[in-house]
């Protein structure tokens, strides 16, 4: 159904407005249940995963793209300077989604869908970051990840984003009980590796993990909490060259890191 909206302070538009307020989405997208999906793939991939569609807001040279799969949902249409003023930037990939949040399954509920590879996410706060993990993760076959309680929100709009809709692919879910997540993780039949930039750790590629195993990934700069260090049932590296550790150059950022950490958690295979 098309509605041609010319207000931009239409309150039909109220899931759109005031993006760049980012404590204002963290609220609303909680009390009303909601994520913004932006781009024609993204939204693609999202309606293709099952989350129902709360609107649409688009331009009118955007309309033709996203038609076959809107079925009767609700559409605003406006204009280019009224798309912009809204998101406070040009938005290039023609149009924005108004989604409704599915149920998220709990840590048992994910474990107990099987899945012999899985990335554990310690307090990692940067929503693109996070898009990111999710893009390697499920590129390269990874099953599942688990996140910590204070993980960054993967629908968020800028980790959907990111991610190019990696997040719909993806089965995750978010621990209860930081403290004693890893526990649960090894009652489940998981082998919990730590990835570390400790050089004294195992590398990664020499891992040969039958069964099922978890690789536990921490924050951007502290990397991961001792506890979880010291509860691990192994530290594993990604080995550093020695002239770029002569230069100072000790560790990866964490989006590449888990890159290399997720295909090497994938060879690791038996």
């Amino acid at each position: 159904m098309l509605e041609y909206v010319t207000d931009p302070d239409d309150p039909r538009l109220s899931d759109y407005t005031r993006l760049r307020d980012v404590e204002l989405r963290k609220s609303l997208e909680a009390e009303r249940g909601l994520f913004l999906a932006e781009g024609e793939k993204v939204i693609r991939r999202a309606i293709g995963a099952g989350y129902p569609i709360r609107s649409v807001l688009t331009t009118r040279r955007w309309l033709a793209p996203l038609q076959d799969v809107l079925g009767d949902a609700t559409v605003y249409v406006v204009s280019d300077e009224i798309m912009s003023g809204i998101a406070g930037f040009q938005v290039h990939r023609g149009a924005l989604a108004s989604m409704e949040r599915l149920p998220l399954p709990g840590v048992e509920t994910l474990l107990k869908r099987g899945g012999r590879r899985l990335l554990v996410l310690e307090d990692l706060v940067d929503h693109s970051n996070v898009g990111a993990i999710f893009r390697s993760a499920a590129a390269l076959g990874v099953d599942g990840v688990i996140l910590s309680p204070r993980c960054a929100d993967p629908l968020y709009r800028r980790a959907v984003k990111v991610s190019m809709g990696a997040v719909f692919s993806i089965p995750y879910a978010r621990m209860d009980d930081w403290f004693e997540g890893l526990a649960h993780l090894r009652e489940a039949g998981c082998r919990t590796l730590a990835l570390t930039p400790d050089q004294t750790a195992v590398p990664i590629d020499e891992v040969r993990a039958a069964g099922r195993v978890a690789l536990l990934l921490g924050a951007e700069g502290d990397g991961l909490s001792s506890h979880w260090l010291e509860e691990a049932d192994q530290a594993v590296c990604i080995p550093m060259s020695a002239e770029a550790m002569g230069a100072g150059v000790d560790s990866l950022n964490v989006v590449a890191a888990a890159a290399i950490a997720c295909h090497g958690l994938m060879r690791s295979s038996p």
